[in-house]
């Protein structure tokens, strides 16, 4: 039976259970958090991204999970610097070109503040400049693409939380826990 683990992973930790980074690096992987042999990760997320991550001991859910053939929803809470207008917004929408091609559109909208953990560091606060967080629902899942779509259309994302991917969400995980489900149709 294959086994899938959701897991909320923290800011700061590297989505792979070893550090192959410069010699000395002290980076926290998954290790410091899941003792489960034969599981990897199914797609990525940035060092300061946080939220969930599915890992698996089964290729071909992995596949499923990760390739953007299968247009698996991914959904992300975004804190952006700045508050974006309709147009930035439907430019989003019917989706923007970044330096590897065209994004397929997303869907977007303007939320009210999350309900979520502090984050470890806190994200900066400037007076001076406003923010707002937005919900934004990708098919595909390129290098930081979230990221890079949000400053293509002038606001910056502050904080990345994926919440949810496919059918699975984070919802009742804390921050560097995890919980084991068994996959549908498995």
């Amino acid at each position: 039976m294959a086994r899938l683990i959701l897991f909320n992973k923290p800011f700061g930790v590297l989505s792979q259970f070893t550090d192959k980074g410069t010699e000395g690096s002290v980076r926290p992987t998954l290790s410091r958090f899941i003792d489960v042999p034969g599981v990897y990760p199914a797609g990525r997320l940035d060092r300061d991204s946080e939220g969930l991550l599915l890992l698996t001991d089964d290729g071909r859910l992995q596949a499923r999970i990760a390739s953007p053939k299968f247009k698996t929803e991914k959904t992300y809470l975004c804190q952006v610097e700045g508050e974006p207008d309709e147009s930035a917004l439907e430019a989003l929408r019917v989706g923007v070109t970044l330096k590897d091609g065209p994004t397929r559109p997303a869907r977007v909208r303007r939320i009210d503040p999350p309900d979520l953990w502090p984050r470890d560091p806190p994200v900066r606060y400037r007076k001076s400049v406003p923010d707002c967080w937005l919900e934004i629902v990708i098919s595909e899942g390129r290098n930081r693409q979230v990221r890079r779509m949000t400053a293509h259309v002038g606001h910056p994302t502050l904080r990345l939380v994926r919440w949810r991917a496919g059918e699975w969400s984070l919802e009742g995980i804390a921050p560097g826990e995890w919980r084991e489900i068994r996959p549908a149709g498995r």
